[in-house]
Parts: structure tokens; sequence; C-alpha cells
């Protein structure tokens, strides 16, 4: 089991398996927080609190990004619409021989959507 846990350890998400690869955006909220992203089937993670998560979406609000009500770390994100079954890991919150084992890839999300190492 991989866990991911805020700087305080208050939040942590538990998953199965590693990230092959991680996403690294260019959009500007992507950028402001400075994470990585690791993706997965929200059904596939257990996240555990024992503070409030704070919640913020902005634009068009199809993605929720989630942190620490105490230490403010930007866990993860998830999207608006529960049918999808989709979420966003910070992997810079994983183990470091985790992260150091995923390949890192660029995504364009400041302009096209598309990964520009494809």
């Amino acid at each position: 089991m991989i866990e991911a846990s805020c700087h305080c350890g208050a939040v942590t998400l538990a998953i199965a398996l590693p990230p092959e690869w991680v996403a690294d955006c260019n959009c500007s909220i992507c950028r402001s927080y400075g994470v990585l992203w690791a993706y997965y089937r929200a059904s596939d993670v257990r996240v555990t609190a024992s503070v409030p998560i704070d919640i913020y979406s902005w634009g068009a609000k199809t993605l929720r990004f989630h942190r620490c009500s105490e230490c403010r770390c930007v866990t993860h994100w998830t999207k608006a619409d529960p049918a999808i079954d989709r979420i966003g890991i910070n992997a810079r919150l994983m183990p470091p021989d985790i992260l150091a084992a995923a390949r890192i890839r660029r995504l364009d999300g400041a302009d096209t959507g598309l990964y520009l190492d494809a």
C-alpha cells in the first residue's frame, strides 16, 4: 500500500500501486501549487482526514482542489461530477523513492491540454 500525506499528517491518501508516471501541468493553478499529479480511479483511493478538508474550485468549476485545513498542503483533486471516477493525487506527498521511480510527463494544461512528450 502506498501512502501520501500532507505535511502534518492529518490527511492521508492510500492507494495500492505506485504511479508509473506523474503529470507536471503548466496551468496557472498547478504552477502555483507546485504539484505533480498521479492519476487514479477515485474508487481505488482511500482518503482519511482527522481535520476538515478545504475545497477550492475556480473557472468552469469542473475540478475540486482539496487541501488540509491544518497545514494547508494541497493533497488531491476530484471531479465536480461524482459520476466521473477519477482523482489526481499530489505525488509530491508520496515517499521520495516512490516519486523518484515515476516518469515525469509535461502536460500543457495552460493551452492545448496535450502532453508535450507524446
